[in-house]
Formats: structure tokens, sequence, C-alpha cells
């Protein structure tokens, strides 16, 4: 099974960058990010028309998350991130597909910090930590894939001392990942990678991405019950230097059925 995330910065507007990635790699299961859309905007008829069925939790302008499954009908299990019900952003979907749960995640940027989007990222985080314990303790094989927004380490950014004052490389995000990692969840990308430089971002401009001056954020992380059945990881950063493409390049998993 070969699982995928990938935040596309738009889903309408780079639908058909998506569409030709869909249907040159045939990834099984897509967790979808910043789709830019509302519900009844989001593209189903012609995701569906791809092979792909899909639920998606979308949002004007802003957020949204989808989860699509080639030849079946992904299972929706929850819509929004549980613990504050006054959260009405679209960050947070779940489902069930073929026998693993599988989350797509947005985790809020947090910028300008300090101030208001920074706490809010932090509270989102440690909701996030809330129910990956409970995903954890029901015993289920699971991923959580989607662009979190964190740089782990130095290792993982471009000239890491330019980013000590943003959001995505504070010490508090950093920390909130690594508890993360320290209920138990494998790390994908860096489990396959563990000595390399792997980025999923580059920026539009000043040559980023021919500098591969890049960041990793976009990740996936494994349940105990799963991570022993990961086969293969990589990044299709091929797609993210065509024209029209996503920031993000698509991340993978290939995992023993």
């Amino acid at each position: 099974m070969r699982i995928a995330t990938y935040n596309v910065n738009g889903v309408n507007g780079r639908l058909e960058s998506l569409l030709a990635w869909l249907a040159e790699t045939r990834p099984d299961v897509v967790c979808l990010q910043e789709l830019k859309a509302p519900e009844e905007r989001f593209p189903q008829a012609e995701l569906r028309r791809a092979g792909y069925g899909a639920i998606w939790h979308g949002q004007s302008r802003w957020n949204g998350v989808a989860i699509l499954a080639r030849d079946c009908e992904p299972v929706a299990t929850r819509r929004g991130l549980p613990g504050d019900k006054t959260d009405v952003q679209s960050r947070y979907i779940e489902a069930a597909v073929n026998g693993v749960i599988v989350a797509s995640l947005y985790a809020p940027n947090g910028n300008p910090q300090p101030g208001p989007k920074f706490e809010f990222k932090r509270r989102w985080l440690e909701r996030l930590e809330t129910h990956a314990a409970g995903l954890l303790a029901s015993g289920h094989p699971v991923v959580l894939a989607g662009d979190f927004n964190i740089i782990p380490e130095p290792r993982d950014v471009y000239a890491p001392e330019r980013w000590l004052d943003d959001a995505l490389f504070h010490p508090d995000v950093r920390a909130a990942y690594q508890r993360l990692l320290a209920q138990g969840w494998t790390d994908a990308l860096r489990a396959q990678f563990p000595d390399e430089t792997v980025y999923t971002f580059w920026k539009y401009w000043r040559g980023a991405l021919e500098r591969d001056a890049g960041l990793r954020i976009d990740h996936l992380l494994l349940s105990p019950t799963l991570a022993p059945a990961l086969k293969d990881a990589g990044v299709d950063r091929a797609f993210r230097a065509r024209d029209g493409a996503s920031d993000h390049a698509a991340v993978w998993i290939e995992i023993e059925d």
C-alpha cells in the first residue's frame, strides 16, 4: 500500500497538476492539505473519474483537508480535531482505508510569534498530542500524515540560523513533535533516510528549489503496529519542479500489505 501526503496549495487551482501526479504515481491513499475551497467546491467528480473516492473537510479560501482512496471509498471516522468546540478551522480529517486509520492534518503556521496565532498553534498541537495518544491506545494501525508546519531538527532546514525566530522552528513546537515521537510514533521519512538531508517544501522565490534551500515540514508518523511494515519512502521532488506545481512536494511511504 502506498500512502502519500500532499499539501496541494489550492485543490482547484492546481487540479490539473494533482490529476497528473495521481495518474503517474497511482498512490493507494492520499492525504491532501490546504484545499483552499469550501465544501461545495471540492472537485469530487474529477477525482472520481480519476479512480479515487474521497472525503473532505473544506473551508473557504484557507485551510481544508481531504483523504483520497484509489478504487474505494474512505470511511470517515472523524472531522475536526477534538478538544476545542470553538475551533472552526478545517485542519483535521480521519478515515479508515483498507484496515488502516489514516489522518490528514494541516497544523497552524503560528506566525508571527509571539502572538495569538502562535498560542493557537501551541494549543492545537497539545490537542493533537492528546488525540494521538488515544489512537495509539486503540491498537489499530494508524498513519498521521500531513503538513505539520514543524521543522523537527536543524538538519531539516536550509540555513537553520535564519529560522530561529520562526514559529515553524520554535523550541516549543519542536518539543511538541518530539513528544509525539516519544508516545511511540515513527517518523517514516527519517526512518528511511536516517543520515540524509531531505526536504519537502521549497519557496517559489530566489531559486529555492534549484539551490535546494528547503524545509522538511510534511511528515508521516506511523503507529507501532504499522511501523514494522514500512518498506520504502520518498519525496516526489520532480513534480515540484513542474509548471503550476505546489510549493510542497508529495511525500509517500510504501507499507507491506
